[in-house]
């Protein structure tokens, strides 16, 4: 089977991360349950800045941002999991082509199975469903809103990385990865 993953907040836990450097950088101490109620993707509003500066401030930090955010528990061994049953795994990012080459180098450092062939990386985020929809996956996963949205003319299974900003969506949801090898289970994948 073809399993397709985005990776910002559905693989790695990028915002989360970014939430933390800002507290740092700006020497504060926003609670992370702040963090955890925040209803939209930018994260600017939660340090009182505003949409200009929270351009900024992600812009003078996102490589740091970008190649050290954590991958969410379980994330790496199932997807580790999943080609070592078989499966072929995809990688689907809307991260602009610049970040491409460094974001596969660290998704590799990290631990994910990561082939040349199989790593879609520069873009836009609503061309998503053009490459979903080459790659005829079986399933995809994304956090997104706004991606997921396009994806329902598709063949391929899909899901939502549960996030604040995605719950009022109704579809299927992946809280855990270790969720993923369960449903398999229960396919028999």
């Amino acid at each position: 089977m073809r399993f397709g993953f985005d990776i910002d907040d559905t693989l790695l836990n990028l915002r989360e991360h970014a939430f933390r450097t800002y507290n740092a950088k700006l020497n504060r101490q926003v609670d992370i349950e702040v963090f955890h109620a925040l209803t939209c993707i930018p994260i600017h509003e939660a340090f009182g800045l505003t949409a200009d500066e929270g351009r900024e401030m992600w812009n003078t930090h996102r490589d740091e941002i970008y190649y050290s955010a954590p991958p969410f528990a379980d994330a790496v061994e199932v997807l580790q999991e999943l080609e070592r049953r078989g499966h072929e795994v995809y990688y689907v990012t809307a991260r602009k082509a610049e970040y491409c080459e460094r974001t596969k180098k660290a998704l590799i450092k990290a631990g994910f199975p990561v082939a040349e062939e199989r790593f879609y990386c520069g873009m836009d985020d609503l061309d998503k469903v053009h490459i979903i929809r080459e790659l005829e996956l079986d399933y995809y996963f994304d956090d997104k809103p706004k991606v997921l949205e396009t994806l329902s003319g598709l063949k391929a299974v899909t899901y939502v990385k549960d996030n604040a900003y995605n719950r009022h969506m109704d579809m299927p949801r992946i809280v855990g990865w270790q969720e993923l090898l369960n449903l398999l289970q229960e396919d028999n994948c």
